[in-house]
């Protein structure tokens, strides 16, 4: 199964993000660009990709152990960013982000401990991506417009592992489902 794990925004947060995403599809050139579901909005903190069934237990092992280290931190989603000229549309993210990049290296630790094959260490940067590209794309205008949003603030509590189930219709357009497989809460462990 394809895996990652992340932290999910709650509820209102998502709110307060889809009234502003719903801005963002008003500028020219919205039309362009794929935009993310609801449902796939979270901070990815390692993704692990095709993980067999029989590795699952010892990720999920680790990650609980991962989360109970961590303590829960202040988090918010603020401002926006792009990947690849337009390829990738983010908004970002504010409050203990120092915490929300110790976690994506635990959860990256736990991998590589559980024996997945991570490939190289990358710097963590912390997004949340609202649209996406095939191609190049001037996004500029929609991360200005991004700027200026801050969420309101909520306490990080828990570490999701997801599953994320590609589109298999060949509609034009579809998303990816996501599907919350397990959920630690933070412990505050250290």
């Amino acid at each position: 199964m394809r895996l990652f794990a992340a932290v999910l925004p709650p509820e209102g947060v998502a709110h307060e993000l889809a009234a502003e995403v719903d801005e963002l599809k008003k500028l020219p050139g919205a039309a362009a660009l794929r935009w993310t579901g609801r449902p796939g909005w979270h901070f990815t903190l390692a993704f692990y990709g095709e993980v067999a069934d029989d590795a699952v237990p010892e990720l999920s092992a680790r990650l609980e152990r991962a989360a109970a280290r961590s303590a829960p931190f202040p988090l918010a989603v603020r401002g926006g960013g792009q990947f690849g000229h337009g390829r990738a549309l983010w908004a970002g993210a504010a409050g203990d982000v120092p915490a929300l990049r110790l976690l994506a290296d635990r959860a990256e630790a736990a991998a590589r401990k559980a024996g997945l094959e991570m490939g190289e260490h990358r710097r963590y940067k912390a997004h949340l991506t609202v649209a996406r590209s095939r191609s190049d794309v001037d996004v500029r205008p929609y991360v200005e417009a991004l700027a200026d949003f801050t969420s309101d603030t909520w306490t990080v509590g828990e570490l999701a592992l997801v599953r994320s189930n590609l589109p298999r219709s060949g509609v034009p357009g579809e998303q990816p489902r996501y599907e919350v497989v397990a959920r630690w809460a933070l412990g505050g462990g250290g």
